[in-house]
């Protein structure tokens, strides 16, 4: 019987495959503006986190509401529009581009996980997809928004449910992997 290959993390280098699209000392002055004003929980202000972000790159529209305790990876990587809330322990793990649209909720705990490796590969690569949740969606509390993924105009994914596929639009999702359990009507 022939050895099997195993993983040999000693080998991994992200400089091949992933970009974190700025410098080493932007990124640095984010990890510390993070940790202050986002991360942190005895920072409940929320009206200067969107200037905040745009310094740093992101496009945010008006009326953002962020709440304390979210965790944001890149900024220059992130669009947010008009009117959009993200709820207290939102992680946006954003390696790639982060698109969300007008009137979209995230909700507490909410996750948006843009990458992943390359499990089938000896030195583990990391890869990334950008990921979009159009205006009116809803991402549920403890939920998760894997790598691609697009939530269309108004869908919801539910408490606790893991997004792997694009959901519909104005169609309510829920479990894991998510699967529409119905539609979406707004009075």
């Amino acid at each position: 019987m022939s050895e099997r290959a195993t993983v040999d993390l000693s080998r991994f280098d992200n400089s091949k495959t992933f970009d974190p699209g700025a410098g080493l000392v932007k990124r640095t002055i984010w990890y510390f503006t993070n940790a202050l004003f986002f991360l942190n929980p005895c920072f409940p202000f929320r009206s200067p986190k969107p200037a905040l972000l745009r310094l740093f790159g992101a496009r945010v529209g008006k009326g953002v509401v962020i709440h304390p305790g979210v965790n944001i990876k890149f900024p220059w990587k992130l669009s947010i529009g008009d009117h959009s809330w993200i709820g207290q322990r939102v992680w946006l793990d954003n390696l790639d581009r982060l698109t969300i649209g007008s009137n979209v909720v995230i909700s507490q705990g909410a996750m948006i996980i843009q990458g992943s490796h390359d499990y089938k590969k000896v030195d583990y690569p990391t890869y990334s997809k950008p990921v979009t949740l159009e205006d009116g969606s809803w991402v549920g509390a403890g939920a998760i928004v894997t790598l691609g993924v697009t939530l269309k105009s108004h869908s919801v994914l539910a408490v606790g449910s893991v997004a792997t596929k694009d959901l519909e639009a104005y169609t309510i999702y829920q479990g894991n992997p998510a699967v529409a359990v119905r539609e979406r009507t707004i009075a």
